[in-house]
C-alpha cells in the first residue's frame, strides 16, 4: 500500500465540541456497547449451541450477531477511548484500517440482510422445496459470498484512500475515518474516490437494498393471493416483521449518508446519522429478534436454566 501522504496521524473531533458533555456521552455510549456485544453475543451463542435453531434462517442470524459485535467494536472503543482522552489522535495506518474494516462490515451487513430476505421469500413461497434450495451448502456458499465482496469493496476503498495526498489540515470532523471526512482533507484530486464510492458503494448498497424489497413485495403477493388462512398470513408476516424492522433502521441512515455527494454535505448531520447505523443498529437488532422470535425467547430460556 503505498503512502505518498506527509501528515503521520489525525484527529478526531468526536461528537461533540462540548467537553461537559463527554463523562455523561462516555458511560451512556459504553452501555449501548455492553448492550451491542452482549446481546448480539448471546444469539450468536444460542443459535450455535441449540441444535432445533440450526436451520438457514438462523445461521444468518449468526452471521448478522457476529457483524454487529464486530461493527460496534471497530468504532466504539475509539469513541469511548477519545471522551475521556484530551489528544483525539490516530494514527494514519490505524485510521485507514478503521475505514476498512467499517465498510468491509457494513457492506457485508447491507449484503446479508438481502440473503436474508431471499431467505425468508423461499421459505414462505416455497416452502415444499424449501429445504432443498436452501441447502447447507448454499447458505455456506451465500455468506461466504456476501464476506468476500464486502472485504474486496473495503480494501478497494483503503487502498484508494491511503494513496491521497494529505498535506494540510488532519482534523476529521467525526468520530471515526470514514471515506467522505477523508476526501474532505486531501489535497489532491479525489474524483477517482468519490465516483468509487458512488459507483461501488451505491451499487452494493442499492442492489441489497432492493433486492430486500422485492422479496418482501414478492412475499405479500404471494401471501395475499394464495394464503386463505389468516393465522397463518399473521404467522408468515410476524416471521418477517422482525428482519424488516432491522432492515429499515440499517438501510434508511445509510442510503441519506452515501447518495450525497461527499462535497456540500453537513459533517454535524453525518455525525449524528453515522451514530444510526453503526452504535444505535447493533444495539437494537438482538432486542428486536429477541423480542418477537418465539424461538429464541425459548432457547435463551433453555440455556440460562442448564446455566443455573
Amino acid at each position: 500500500m503505498l503512502n505518498q501522504t506527509s501528515v503521520t496521524e489525525f484527529l478526531l473531533l468526536g461528537v461533540t465540541d462540548i467537553q461537559a458533555l463527554q463523562p455523561l456521552l462516555f458511560m451512556v455510549f459504553l452501555a449501548m456497547y455492553f448492550v451491542s456485544v452482549a446481546g448480539n453475543g448471546a444469539i450468536l451463542m444460542v443459535v450455535i449451541s441449540d441444535p432445533r435453531l440450526h436451520s438457514p434462517m438462523y445461521f444468518f442470524l449468526g452471521n448478522l450477531s457476529c457483524l454487529d459485535i464486530c461493527y460496534s467494536t471497530v468504532t466504539l472503543p475509539k469513541m469511548l477511548e477519545n471522551f475521556l482522552s484530551t489528544h483525539k489522535a490516530i494514527s494514519f495506518l490505524g485510521c485507514i484500517s478503521q475505514l476498512h474494516f467499517f465498510h468491509f462490515l457494513g457492506s457485508t451487513e447491507a449484503m446479508l440482510l438481502a440473503v436474508m430476505a431471499l431467505d425468508r421469500f423461499v421459505a414462505i413461497c416455497k416452502p415444499l422445496r424449501y429445504t432443498l434450495i436452501m441447502n447447507p451448502q448454499v447458505c455456506m456458499q451465500m455468506a461466504i459470498t456476501t464476506w468476500t465482496i464486502g472485504f474486496f469493496h473495503a480494501l478497494l476503498h483503503s487502498v484508494m484512500t491511503s494513496r491521497l495526498n494529505f498535506c494540510g489540515s488532519n482534523y476529521i470532523h467525526h468520530f471515526f475515518c470514514d471515506v467522505k471526512p477523508l476526501l474532505k482533507l486531501a489535497c489532491g484530486n479525489t474524483k477517482l474516490n468519490e465516483w468509487l464510492l458512488h459507483t461501488v458503494t451505491e451499487t452494493i448498497g442499492m442492489s441489497s437494498f432492493f433486492l430486500t424489497l422485492l422479496s418482501y413485495f414478492y412475499i405479500i403477493i404471494y401471501l395475499f393471493f394464495k394464503t386463505h388462512s389468516c393465522s397463518m398470513l399473521h404467522k408468515a408476516l410476524s416471521t418477517c416483521a422482525s428482519h424488516f424492522m432491522v432492515v429499515v433502521l440499517f438501510f434508511a441512515p445509510v442510503v441519506f449518508t452515501y447518495l450525497r455527494p461527499a462535497s456540500g454535505s453537513p459533517m454535524d448531520q453525518d455525525r449524528i446519522i453515522a451514530i444510526m447505523y453503526s452504535v444505535v443498529t447493533p444495539v437494537l437488532n438482538p432486542l428486536i429478534y429477541t423480542l418477537r422470535n418465539k424461538e429464541v425467547k425459548g432457547a435463551l430460556r433453555r440455556v440460562i436454566r442448564r446455566r443455573l
